[in-house]
């Protein structure tokens, strides 16, 4: 089988690495001719995908068109191109459009009365205030009192486009949901560890969540998922604060990170499942229970002082990558790794029988590259008000 994935950037790696795995073909498709995708890839094609002509030309020579990024004006084209081309599309415009925006999605939730973190100014400090349309932590704040808070409104020129809401402490996770027509499943929860500006660095699989809270944010997903009548996937994140998961966001397009985690952890593959599709009559929440092996998958940078844990926001920026086996004691590693070079970044993949022993593991890796490197110093660094919690 032969798929076309389009954008080649941290979601294209994803992508990549799971057909792959599923023994696809994979024409990749990138303006940018050293997208960290470009070696993930059998066919490589440099090209603007505004571009009609060339891309509905590639489309029809492939039987599943796999989106890569989350620019909108650009999905939709690409969305217009596949059905030009007569091939099937990953990408629902009306779940992404509301999953796009954060504050359409906190209206959404407070209908589905789906719990979430209180909007100010019904809450107290800290807040956290971010882009109602931006991805993840990117151009977020967290503001400890009402002077910061007015002098970044000030800065900003007001909230008008911004989320501002109670910031709450404690672990993160994740899950997947696929489907359409109101037949959903869910997948293994993962759990997210953040770097100091709040990226995520590290997805670790299975989650320590209580089965309870397990099914409960399964339900949570499944609830949005019809809800939204999505046709594709979408993950959901929440955190768990006093005895409670609360959604922090919900995003309607093939994620990175954890789908490599749940595949590594579980052997299901997610992109594979959203083509071949499922029985009606199983159990929504059937992959969600799925017997688990350890997984720790994580984002480092490597330099002549030290090792540091990093967000994934280092990948993207490394240009292109590569697939390394038994890298430095690690199952896995997706890197721009040279011998020759001094300074390099990974995403290494260790798996053990247990979470602990994942990580175990994961250290011996770390020790092993701090030997090779003559390193003395492994930064692992947590937001500060994070900083209390564990991340393995």
């Amino acid at each position: 089988m032969r798929i076309a994935v389009l954008g080649g950037k941290l979601q294209g790696v994803e992508a990549c690495y799971l057909a792959k795995k599923a023994g696809w073909t994979i024409a990749l498709v990138d303006k940018n001719p050293a997208a960290p995708a470009a070696k993930l890839c059998d066919d490589f094609y440099v090209f603007d995908l505004m571009d009609t002509e060339k891309l509905t030309h590639l489309l029809k020579n492939v039987e599943l068109a796999v989106p890569a990024l989350e620019d909108k004006a650009v999905l939709d084209h690409i969305y217009q191109c596949a059905q030009l081309a007569g091939v099937k599309v990953m990408y629902d415009q009306q779940a992404y459009l509301l999953s796009s925006s954060k504050l359409e999605s906190d209206k959404l939730f407070a209908e589905l009365g789906v719990p979430a973190p209180r909007p100010w100014p019904l809450c107290q400090f800290p807040v956290t205030v971010k882009p109602s349309g931006a991805s993840g932590s990117e151009g977020v704040y967290q503001v400890n009192n009402r002077l910061e808070l007015e002098l970044l409104q000030q800065r900003l020129g007001g909230f008008d486009d911004w989320v501002v809401q109670e910031f709450l402490d404690g672990p993160s996770y994740s899950i997947e949901v696929v489907g359409c027509n109101g037949n959903y499943r869910t997948f293994q929860v993962t759990e997210l560890a953040m770097d100091e500006e709040y990226d995520c660095k590290r997805v670790l699989a299975p989650a320590v969540l209580a089965l309870d809270k397990v099914q409960a944010f399964a339900d949570i997903a499944i609830t949005i998922a019809k809800q939204l009548q999505l046709n594709g996937i979408m993950d959901v994140e929440v955190i768990y604060h006093d005895e409670q998961l609360k959604v922090l966001e919900v995003d309607a397009r093939l994620p990175s990170q954890t789908l490599t985690a749940v595949y590594q952890s579980t052997g299901i593959n997610v992109l594979e499942l959203l083509w071949a599709g499922f029985s009606e009559t199983d159990d929504p929440k059937c992959f969600t229970i799925t017997a688990a092996q350890g997984v720790i998958y994580e984002h480092i940078k490597v330099t002549q002082d030290r090792i540091e844990v990093c967000g994934e926001h280092i990948m993207a920026n490394a240009g292109c990558l590569r697939l390394y086996k038994d890298f430095f004691g690690a199952d896995e590693a997706i890197s721009n790794y040279d011998e020759a070079k001094q300074e390099w970044v990974a995403t290494l993949i260790v798996t053990g029988q247990t979470r602990q022993e994942a990580w175990q593991r994961r250290c011996a890796v770390i020790n092993t590259i701090m030997d090779k490197y003559n390193i003395s110093e492994c930064r692992d660094g947590t937001p500060t008000l994070l900083s209390k919690h564990c991340d393995h």
